[in-house]
């Protein structure tokens, strides 16, 4: 098991190998495997030939990884005399294209297996006695099927770890940009918390102060008292609060609150009756009642019932003094209604009504970062309403707010069209969008450059192709004469003849166009070399018409015409 583990490791190299892959590079081989197979049939291989040819195939493939540079060296000498592995050239350029580091070693490589390929194709064919256009034409299949392949390999595979470069780059960026924000942000929060405890805190602390004096006073009724009581409780819970805001806008967190002083009013559901019963002890007619069955809610949306109900309150005071007022809680089966209305102003308010404009904006904004909605406006009537509703539970109100924030600020677009999101995923995250960053990287200097890069390497790969069709048929059609001969020669020559005086008579037979066919017919004589050659005023398509010369001790023994299928 573990020289398995061992042999599989060494096999992948340094890149991973995931048993897809594996099973991708099985599928490759076993499809350049069959089609070798029918290549060796066509050339009328042995079946020695053909096992050589699929284990060529096979190991070739599987090799490509760890040994780019000996699998295309080999591949390419083994191609020159197994026909049958001769496809495998292919994926071979493709993966040494992508796996051979540094250009040199490449041009090395490439160099090598051109050498090797061309060298033994004209050994191979020296009989032939066209070393020029062999050379030609080994060097044009090896252009088509090793080269481009290659060239194109080489090129995505550059392109795309420039594209990951760029990523990561602009990811680093954009993290560095969010880190900078952040502190900014931070920087006036904390400006603002200052300011906040300055000159908040400090009026706040004059009202607890001289209304606790106030509150003492004899000369002051028991009713006057109780209002002055009611001023600096108020006073007091809005210290506590400006305490707490400002921890949040300093620190993150809330400040806790001094042990000897009293603590604030519960801010949620429970803290509704609260602010009410302070409302009545102003002298303000305030309603409250609940409906269905209370259930709890999370820690947000709680929060954000209170909020609603005590802006609600604020604004009747300010708008409509002297209004009655009614407080409603409905516990609906999915959510929480908070409704508070108020009629007609009973009387004309005492003047200028100080309002920032900014409170039911910032409620319909907390009521959304929980899941929920705020309704506000006028009521049959004359009055005024306002109704919340909020669901019981939502997700954490933090990471919607940072969204929200995000999104409400304008997220800014980056260098290639992403936004901050996308790239703060970069690691371990969703996968970036590599067609837009592609778009851009191939736009360039000119808005046709990546289609103009791609149309050219599609006409050079055209142009190559056509060369080597083009010189596969200049091949065929010189080989013709060598393989045919007329029926008048064949009727001429007699039986008994020397083998020398027969030959320099007849065609020399090394062409496609006779592969195979001295081994078709009418037995051989036993130990004889044939000659078969093809009658050159043959007509027919399924079948053709062969004659075959066998010599054996130096002279003609047999002549034979007969037909075969094509």
């Amino acid at each position: 098991m573990a020289v398995t583990r061992a042999g599989r490791d060494w096999l992948k190299g340094p890149e991973p190998w995931t048993r897809r892959m594996l099973a991708g590079d099985l599928a490759l081989a076993g499809v350049l495997v069959v089609l070798g197979l029918g290549v060796e049939e066509l050339d009328n291989g042995s079946a020695a030939r053909m096992l050589a040819s699929t284990a060529a195939v096979v190991v070739l493939t599987l090799l490509r990884r760890r040994l780019p540079v000996v699998t295309l060296v080999v591949g390419s000498a083994v191609g020159v005399y197994l026909p049958g592995a001769f496809l495998v050239a292919i994926p071979l350029g493709w993966s040494a294209g992508r796996r051979i580091v540094g250009v040199g070693r490449a041009l090395g490589a490439f160099t090598g297996a051109f050498v090797a390929a061309v060298v033994l194709s004209v050994l191979k064919d020296w009989t032939q006695g066209r070393p020029v256009l062999i050379i030609v034409f080994s060097t044009l299949m090896f252009l088509a099927m090793v080269v481009m392949p290659g060239l194109a390999s080489r090129y995505w595979s550059q392109r795309r770890t420039l594209l990951r470069a760029l990523q990561e780059r602009n990811a680093q960026l954009m993290r560095e940009r969010a880190m900078v924000a952040g502190q900014a942000r931070l920087r006036e929060r904390q400006r603002i918390a200052q300011d906040m405890h300055d000159s908040l805190g400090h009026q706040l602390a004059l009202i607890s102060v001289h209304t606790g004096a106030l509150e003492v006073d004899p000369v002051l009724t028991d009713r006057q008292r109780e209002a002055v009581g009611v001023l600096r409780q108020a006073s007091v819970a809005a210290m506590h609060e400006l305490r707490e805001v400002v921890g949040i806008l300093r620190d993150g967190v809330e400040a806790p609150a001094p042990v000897e002083e009293a603590q604030p009013a519960a801010r949620g559901v429970a803290g509704i009756s609260g602010i009410v019963e302070a409302a009545r002890s102003a002298g303000t007619d305030v309603r409250l009642t609940t409906a269905g069955t209370p259930r709890p809610l999370v820690a947000a949306c709680d929060h954000a019932a209170y909020r609603i109900a005590q802006e609600a309150l604020t604004n009747a005071y300010k708008h409509a003094p002297g209004a009655s007022i009614t407080v409603e809680l409905r516990y609906e089966d999915d959510s929480l209604v908070v409704e508070i209305a108020n009629g007609p102003a009973a009387a004309p308010g005492p003047g200028e009504v100080v309002s920032g404009g900014q409170g039911l904006t910032g409620l319909r904004e907390r009521a959304r970062l929980v899941g929920g909605m705020v309704y506000a406006g006028a009521a049959e009537g004359g009055g005024f309403r306002v109704a919340g509703v909020l669901p019981y539970g939502t997700e954490p109100a933090g990471a919607q707010e940072t969204g929200a924030e995000s999104a409400g600020a304008g997220e800014v677009a980056d260098d290639f069209g992403q936004q901050l999101r996308a790239h703060m995923l970069v690691r371990g995250g969703a996968p970036m969008d590599w067609a837009a960053v592609d778009r851009e990287l191939m736009r360039g200097r000119s808005r046709f450059g990546g289609a103009a890069l791609g149309c050219g390497i599609a006409v050079a790969a055209v142009v190559v192709l056509l060369i080597v069709i083009g010189a596969a048929v200049a091949l065929f059609v010189g080989s013709v004469g060598d393989a045919t001969m007329s029926r008048a020669d064949y009727d001429a020559i007699r039986v008994g003849e020397p083998e020398s005086a027969v030959r320099s008579r007849l065609p020399s037979g090394d062409s496609i166009l006779t592969q195979g066919l001295d081994r078709k017919g009418p037995p051989r004589p036993e130990g004889a070399a044939c000659l078969a050659l093809v009658e050159d005023e043959d007509t027919e398509l399924t079948t053709t018409s062969v004659f075959r010369f066998c010599f054996k001790d130096g002279k003609l023994v047999e002549k034979q015409a007969y037909r075969t299928k094509s």
